[in-house]
């Protein structure tokens, strides 16, 4: 009887905690554009993957932004996304979702994009606020020139506006320091190796 009730007071507090959260969150995603607007935002995209750099492939950056664009979108209605990024990570942790997380977002849009094979430009993954308390620990794709550090690339964010890609020059993304997955993944493989010495 005690643990029906403790299960009952859980369900409770979650769902309100949702309805809140949901609230809050503002307007649910709008997956479908206006196809002019879907275009115009390809175009804008394409463009500053060319300005990444003189020996980009045109066709290259097309396909680059047409993918980012639209396989966000497409991901967005296989993660059955209704609510902010915010509110269905709450939904994927609680199993409410299967996935839409930053991770997945980032782990299926690079292997779509990787399945390219560019010449002209490479794919990262970057990570931010690994190192902060307050902030969750952010994962994205990053579009670069080929051969330059992420740091001279474009952010390709899927998560942020729940599939409605957002994108902005790496150094330019207010709030967050990306820095590349392998680094962050050394480093914390070093911390980890330095608390055991001390337990």
């Amino acid at each position: 009887m005690i643990s029906d009730l403790r299960a009952h007071r859980l369900f409770c507090a979650v769902t309100l905690l949702l309805l809140l959260l949901n609230g809050c969150a503002g307007k649910s995603p709008r997956l479908e554009p206006h196809p002019n607007v879907a275009q115009q935002r390809i175009t804008e995209l394409n463009l500053a993957i060319l300005g990444l750099g003189e020996d980009i492939d045109a066709s290259e950056a097309q396909r680059a932004a047409r993918i980012a664009i639209d396989y966000s979108r497409q991901l967005a209605r296989e993660y059955e996304i209704t609510d902010s990024a915010i509110v269905h990570n709450l939904k994927v942790n609680l199993g409410l979702k299967p996935r839409g997380l930053c991770i997945h977002w980032t782990r299926d849009l690079l292997a779509r994009m990787q399945e390219e094979g560019f010449h002209s430009l490479d794919l990262h993954w970057a990570i931010a606020n690994y190192e902060t308390a307050f902030r969750l620990e952010h994962s994205t794709v990053v579009i670069s020139a080929r051969g330059d550090p992420l740091q001279r690339g474009l952010i390709l964010d899927p998560w942020r506006h729940s599939g409605n890609l957002y994108w902005a020059p790496t150094l330019q993304d207010p709030g967050y320091q990306w820095k590349p997955q392998a680094q962050i993944h050394a480093l914390k493989r070093e911390i980890e190796a330095d608390n055991k010495e001390r337990n």
